[in-house]
């Protein structure tokens, strides 16, 4: 049984990363006030970026740092509709994911199967000797270690800073942020900008980390399962990390199931994570009326208006 067991749980965690780090972007921004769904398109564009740079450097980390810059840029055009325009924020995440998707196939075509230089496991020092718990956690590339952090230096950074703070009140009550000397847009704009480039992480982690290649699709609705999944957690960075590694679990499984040779038709194996993603906003929804205090910013997806 632990034969199966180890494989299949390190196996969620890999496919659970650059859905967390997305979820932890999108998270942020949301909890500016802002909501962007946005994010596979972010997503793709950040593994693009993230391959071209590697593959032209030869330096996976500049890859990284390029995929986060490339999202976060992205991400400032649903900014400029919705900061600077007062656009529907729905229609321009909408827009951004159609944009981005496009774009990144195209520019990518050429790219179809080569390899770039990227990220490959290495055991961690007594931690990976730990038995049951080593191998599951501690066998893994950079970019999963970091994510092991990310969580906690989001929670931190919200709940002990005084810019997160601030974001918070943006996020909350915009009105309240400005009578304190606050500028609510400037923050908001912090919130878009410093989310897009952990959304850009996940896509480099697809590219440089999990697949070593470079593939029209790759993110293959992750994103759209990152933004289900800050309502999951209820936009919390904890509850994120369980929910991340329960459809990286799922992902797992049914590529697990497919090679095994089962008689399950293969689409229905490809329909297990989006059906848990459905079931999660429905878990999400139930939760919600029975009065849980962990509710959305108050105005999210609100835009501020001049007179405010």
């Amino acid at each position: 049984m632990t034969e199966m067991l180890i494989p299949l749980l390190t196996a969620a965690v890999q496919s659970g990363t650059p859905i967390l780090f997305a979820t932890l972007g999108e998270m942020f921004t949301e909890r500016a006030g802002i909501l962007n769904l946005g994010v596979e398109g972010m997503m793709i564009v950040g593994a693009f970026a993230g391959f071209f740079v590697s593959l032209s450097t030869g330096n996976p980390w500049l890859g990284v740092l390029a995929a986060g810059i490339a999202a976060s840029a992205f991400s400032a055009l649903h900014g400029l509709v919705c900061l600077s325009f007062l656009g529907n924020q729905v229609v321009s995440g909408l827009a951004l994911t159609i944009l981005g998707v496009g774009l990144a196939d195209f520019l990518g075509s050429p790219y179809i199967g080569k390899q770039a230089p990227g990220f490959y496991a290495f055991d961690l020092p007594l931690l990976s000797s730990l038995p049951f718990v080593g191998d599951i956690f501690f066998k893994h590339d950079a970019l999963v270690y970091l994510s092991y952090v990310a969580p906690l230096a989001f929670w931190l950074f919200w709940h002990r800073t005084r810019t997160g703070l601030a974001l918070t009140a943006a996020g909350e009550y915009p009105p309240a942020a400005l009578a304190a000397g606050l500028n609510p847009v400037r923050l908001r704009w912090i919130g878009i900008m410093a989310g897009g480039f952990l959304v850009g992480i996940g896509g480099a982690y697809l590219s440089l980390a999990y697949t070593h290649l470079w593939t029209n699709g790759m993110t293959a609705g992750r994103g759209w399962i990152a933004v289900a999944l800050v309502i999951f957690a209820f936009w919390r960075p904890g509850r994120a990390v369980f929910g991340a590694y329960l459809f990286g679990g799922v992902m797992a499984f049914q590529l697990r199931l497919q090679a095994s040779g089962t008689q399950v038709p293969s689409s229905f194996l490809l329909m297990l994570p989006y059906g848990l993603t459905i079931a999660a906003l429905l878990f999400s929804a139930l939760r919600g009326r029975g009065g849980s205090s962990s509710a959305a910013p108050a105005a999210l997806g609100v835009n501020i208006e001049p007179e405010q």
